[in-house]
């Protein structure tokens, strides 16, 4: 599964450097990394749902997911310092070219009533974020083995600060993107 880095490295590349008239291939946008998220919530103070959650983004991601935990107390959200509050899991290399490709191909068909991703993710520095409303739509996981369904925020960085370019990559590498604006 590892076509879509071939891909980008063979056709992509010419494509972007062509069309943005990039002369220096250090210049040309790539994927820099893939972060995937997930916020517990009201679960923040149940241990063995957040364990859950991290072994079912393990599973999705390929690779340990991190428990992230609360940096200070905040009395209004009933948080306290070093509580658990979410998941995360940083991929990079054929790690998040795989979980890109498994994302286009397989993951987002299977969407109920999927029309594209929306246009309007970008941040204004070449970065993309989108998020799923819940993690059944990927393959591995197993429906008896989750304790609570849950969405996740996925984070795709680009080496590029123009959202243009990043646009453009994104849809070069075959990203579903909604169509009008």
């Amino acid at each position: 599964m590892y076509q879509l880095k071939d891909l980008y490295l063979n056709e992509i590349k010419d494509k972007l450097s062509k069309e943005f008239n990039i002369n220096n291939p250090t210049l040309i946008p790539k994927l820099e990394k893939i972060v995937i998220s997930v916020g517990a919530g009201e679960y923040a103070k149940e241990v063995k749902i957040i364990q859950n959650i991290a072994d079912t983004i393990s599973i999705i991601a390929g690779q340990r997911a991190v428990v992230t935990h609360a940096k200070k107390s905040v009395a209004g959200f009933k948080m306290r310092e070093g509580m658990p509050i979410g998941v995360k899991v940083t991929l990079r290399g054929k790690r998040m070219y795989n979980f890109l490709e498994k994302l286009i191909v397989i993951s987002l068909p299977r969407v109920k009533d999927f029309r594209g991703i929306s246009r309007n993710g970008f941040d204004g520095n070449g970065n993309y974020s989108f998020g799923l409303k819940e993690q059944l739509v990927f393959p591995e996981v197993v429906y008896d083995d989750i304790m609570v369904t849950h969405g996740m925020n996925i984070t795709i960085v680009t080496s590029t600060n123009n959202d243009k370019e990043a646009f453009k990559l994104l849809e070069f590498l075959g990203m579903p993107f909604a169509k009008g604006r």
